[in-house]
């Protein structure tokens, strides 16, 4: 694409179609530019677009769509195609920071967004002068730049918040200190200053107030890992402006909005989270600084409201002495009584309150309220970090700490049943308290897993909890409703089984509750009080106990699908997959009419599909519906067919590449259920299964592989006959996965299927380059992985053609070829072949070259014979060789770049290992003893003469008990 007027015009009118709410036109514009991308010159003609076009809203989706185009395509992927030209690479480098700079600061923080990609993959080795280049922007004077400059440090170096330590990432740190550290000082000195000199410039202190947050986070970055030697050396500095900060007060900053935290709160929440990382990791160095920093952030917290602009503030402020007060070196600084009944009262129990804004959240924004409250991700609000500070403080002061509290809880609760109507929020806090107290160990699968002694979780469930959940009208007091049933899901470990009993039908008439949290808390107790394991890891709760609710089960879970907000409901649509699973066969009766909502279902969110969970249990739940009724009864496989293929061909003609890899695992199940030959359905679909457009995906690779290994079980024969001009198509597969390091195992799973079921004369002419491809790539990039699957198959090809036929192409492809396999691959590599299924594939394999191949008896490659039989006994009876060369470690590791649609395996779809030899062969090492023994009836005198001269005393012992455990003897 040459950069010129008309190729931007072009870009232009495309780009603004992508704007477009009509799918109709947006559609093929966004798969234009898809078509585009790989061509040379088209980043830097969306740069030239941002950086010149007059129209605002182009340079903006210019910069979002270079954005994504880097993130898709900049990381370089072995035995992918590079898909960014080395010109290309350059210019954008060169340009990019300078380009960041300049623009205003929507574009900014895309551009800044795109070097973190770039950094992530080019810096250091790379691109060598990004960070002296931006340093010297510093000099600028102008924050416009400089905070420019410190948005795109910060989400460089914030990697190193969560890198593993590695020698790679010490030096790159080191690096990056020697160069930055100085001049962030620095420019953090400088800016304090400035901050005193334009004390009563409210725009100045804006600008000046954001670049000292984010100094603060880079701060945080630079000391995460460990405590630099230079920030060792400047503590003073640091620690000093900190605490300034920490106390000052600057009317013009402060914001009339109640909800958006202003500068200063978001200044003092990074500080407290830099004063409570030097607290944990660093504390022998942060002693003399730690008492003023304790007092200042103890005053923050009894001097700053109850605001939703000071949430992020608090709960960092209380982080930090969380942090503090569970370190032995501090736990003199919380002894005294006074002080944690202080602590209690001013800072715990405010905090725990449900606020107005809470119950906004609640009624208007349950989405989020769930994220936060059920998921954890509520680590920035004042209730979890109050939590923490109780769990903390109860490390050493757990008797104390109850004491306390338990008086709270009482009078909360007393408060409560003086008037519940206007007094429910003290029973939310108590509830709240209670479960803070008694939570020590919580684990996703479990919950609570150990309880604090000092609360008696049976009897506040029995007093207290029971109640909200038996009330006659599950819609009153939804909070409470929904702490109740969140109590029986966390302590759920705790509480004895009948308790849990009681709870289930409570649970399942809150399904139907019309306060979104309350429904979706009730559908998600169901869910994990279905995954409790009882003894012998049965489930805890029975089919047979939930038979008098199976139906309003059903019915609850379905119909709360129906209600406004929870359409795509991913805990209600996963307790539906759940219930399917607990309940096996009772559900068959439903699921005539259950197929039918969820392929309804299936079919609206397939227009726009925007939540992966939800989807994903979905698809699960159909996967559920097919194998439990079809394994009543195989012959309703078909009744599936015809509901769920008109969604599912839809879902291929409009490519929702989301659903894709699930349609192909759910037709896989269908397609292996089926007994007779292959229905004439599957076979008008198999040429479009091999178009390479849709290979390109890696997320369509495996349940792709999957649905070809089915045709080929159930259809070989017709294909064979009816699409024989397709083979070179299905191999043309093979050959691209086998190319490739991360997929070459797909690969072999194809090409196994080809050879076990294929009639041998439609491949015949084939089979030869199959080798010359195989050979190829060995001498290519020979991996662990790939000689393994090689092993596997050289031995499947021998089971099926005979070992005569596998020598006879070896050496047919180059004379001695069988010689230089046997072993340079075969007696080395046999140890590292792991599964029971493959390690049989090779015995029965190694068994047949040993024992019906002439050649190994006649000929130079005798001398191969006994190493062979040798590596066969090693594979039986040595472990297996699990090493890996040092360079080969993350080869297999899928890096699916930005933005394609990963491969998610549906559990409810699991294909059944398939062992190709099945019943034919039980026990190899029998098999062996017979063969070798038909052998030595054959020739005798020559096996008993090779054993006794070559094979190992212990190899030796080993065969003879094969040999007794089959009743045969050699000759």
């Amino acid at each position: 694409m040459e950069l010129n007027d008309g190729n931007l015009q072009t870009l232009t009118e495309y780009l603004q179609k992508t704007l477009s709410p009509d799918p109709a036109v947006r559609r093929p514009a966004e798969k234009f530019l898809e078509s585009v991308e790989g061509n040379q010159n088209y980043p830097i003609l969306l740069l030239t677009l941002l950086e010149k076009s007059q129209d605002e809203v182009i340079r903006v989706c210019a910069a979002v769509t270079f954005k994504n185009y880097i993130k898709r395509n900049w990381r370089i992927v072995e035995d992918e195609p590079n898909k960014i030209s080395d010109p290309d690479r350059t210019a954008i480098k060169a340009n990019i920071v300078n380009l960041m700079l300049t623009s205003p600061e929507q574009i900014q923080k895309q551009l800044s967004d795109a070097i973190s990609i770039l950094g992530r993959e080019d810096f250091p080795q790379k691109w060598p002068d990004l960070l002296t280049e931006m340093v010297n922007r510093f000099q600028s004077g102008d924050f416009h730049i400089i905070n420019g400059v410190l948005r795109t440090a910060h989400s460089l170096f914030k990697r190193y918040r969560h890198e593993f330590k590695s020698n790679e990432l010490w030096s790159e740190i080191k690096l990056v200190l020697d160069t930055f550290a100085q001049p962030l000082t620095e420019l953090f000195k400088a800016t304090i200053d400035l901050c005193q000199t334009h004390a009563t410039d409210v725009n100045a202190l804006k600008v000046l107030f954001s670049s000292l947050t984010l100094i603060s986070k880079l701060f945080y970055s630079l000391n995460f890992q460990d405590l630099p030697e230079f920030f060792e050396d400047n503590m003073e500095t640091w620690m000093t402006h900190f605490h300034n900060l920490l106390t000052l007060d600057n009317k013009l900053l402060q914001t009339e909005d109640e909800e958006e935290a202003g500068l200063l709160e978001l200044l003092k929440s990074q500080i407290c989270d830099n004063a409570a990382l030097y607290a944990q990791k660093y504390d022998e160095e942060f002693q003399p600084y730690l008492p003023r920093f304790v007092t200042a952030i103890w005053n923050l917290l009894v001097t700053t409201g109850q605001e939703v602009k000071y949430d992020l503030l608090v709960s960092n402020a209380i982080q930090f002495l969380a942090s503090v007060c569970e370190r032995p070196h501090y736990k003199h600084l919380f002894e005294d009584q006074n002080v944690l009944t202080s602590i209690c009262e001013k800072v715990i129990v405010p905090n725990m309150e449900f606020r107005s804004a809470d119950e906004e959240a609640f009624e208007d924004n349950a989405e989020e309220y769930i994220i936060r409250d059920l998921e954890g991700s509520d680590i920035d609000t004042r209730r979890r970090a109050a939590c923490d500070l109780v769990r903390g403080l109860c490390k050493f002061f757990e008797g104390p700490v109850t004491g306390i509290f338990s008086g709270y809880v009482s009078s909360m609760l007393t408060e409560y049943a003086k008037n519940p109507g206007v007094n429910w929020k003290h029973k939310d806090a108590a509830i709240y308290l209670v479960t803070s107290l008694a939570s020590k160990a919580q684990t996703q699968k479990h919950g609570i897993t150990q309880a604090n002694e000092l609360v008696n979780l049976c009897e506040f469930f029995v007093n207290h909890i029971l109640v909200d959940l038996k009330s006659p009208s599950v819609n009153e007091f939804p909070v409470l409703k929904a702490d109740a049933i969140k109590y029986v899901m966390t302590f759920r470990s705790q509480l004895p089984k009948e308790q849990l009993l009681e709870a289930v039908p409570l649970l399942v008439a809150h399904l139907q509750a019309e306060s979104i949290v309350q429904h979706t808390y009730a559908a998600h107790a169901l869910e994990r009080l279905f995954t409790m394991r009882g003894a012998n890891n049965a489930t805890l709760i029975t089919p047979a106990e939930m038979a008098p609710f199976t139906e309003q089960l059903l019915n609850n879970l379905f119909k709360a699908l129906a209600i406004p907000g929870s359409s795509e409901n991913e805990y209600m649509m996963k307790a539906i997959m759940r219930s399917f699973s607990l309940l096996q066969e009772a559900i068959v009766p439903y699921i005539p009419t259950l197929i039918g909502q969820l392929t309804h279902k299936l079919l609206l969110v397939s227009k726009n599909p925007s939540k992966p969970h939800f989807n994903h249990y979905l698809f699960e739940s159909l996967c559920l519906s097919i194998r439990i009724t079809c394994k009543a009864n195989r012959d309703t496989v078909g009744s599936f067919e015809e509901a769920l293929f008109p969604v599912f061909t839809e879902i291929l003609q409009n490519d929702v590449q989301e659903f894709v890899p699930y349609v192909f695992q759910v037709m896989s199940l269908l397609l292996e259920i089926h007994t007779s030959s292959i229905p004439s359905s599957y076979m008008a679909l198999f040429p479009h299964l091999l178009q390479p457009a849709l290979w390109e995906r890696t997320g369509n690779i495996p349940p792709l592989v999957r649905l070809l290994q089915a045709y080929l079980e159930k259809g070989a024969t017709t294909i064979a006959s009816t699409a024989a001009d397709k083979i070179p198509g299905l191999l043309g597969v093979f050959q691209k996965l086998i190319a490739s390091k991360a997929n070459d195992h797909q690969g072999f799973y194809l090409l196994n299927s080809i050879v076990e079921h294929m009639p041998p004369d439609s491949i015949t002419q084939y089979r030869k380059q199959i080798f010359i491809l195989l050979f190829q790539r060995l001498q290519s990039s020979k991996t662990t992985k790939f000689v393994k699957s090689f092993m596997v198959f050289i031995n499947l090809y021998c089971v099926k053609y005979g070992a005569i036929a596998l020598q006879e192409i070896f050496d047919d492809i180059q004379p001695k070829m069988f010689g230089m396999v046997v072993e340079k691959i075969i007696i080395p590599e046999v140890q590292k072949v792991s599964g029971q299924v493959e390690k049989k594939i090779c015995a029965v394999g190694i068994t047949k070259i040993l024992t019906e191949c002439p050649a190994m008896m006649d000929t130079e490659y005798t001398k191969l014979w006994t190493p062979l039989l040798q590596a066969l006994i090693g594979l039986f009876e040595l472990p297996e060789d699990d090493s890996i060369p040092d360079d080969e470690h993350f080869i297999d590791i899928e890096d699916t770049p930005g933005y394609q649609t990963a491969f998610s395996q549906l559990a409810f779809a699991g294909k059944k290992e398939h062992d190709p030899i099945g019943d034919a062969v039980n026990n190899p090492k029998i098999l062996l003893a017979q063969s070798l023994h038909k052998l030595s009836t054959a020739c005798p005198g020559r096996v008993p003469s090779m054993l006794s001269t070559s094979l190992p005393a212990e190899a030796l012992q080993f065969l003879q008990g094969y040999l007794q455990a089959a009743t045969v003897q050699l000759v």
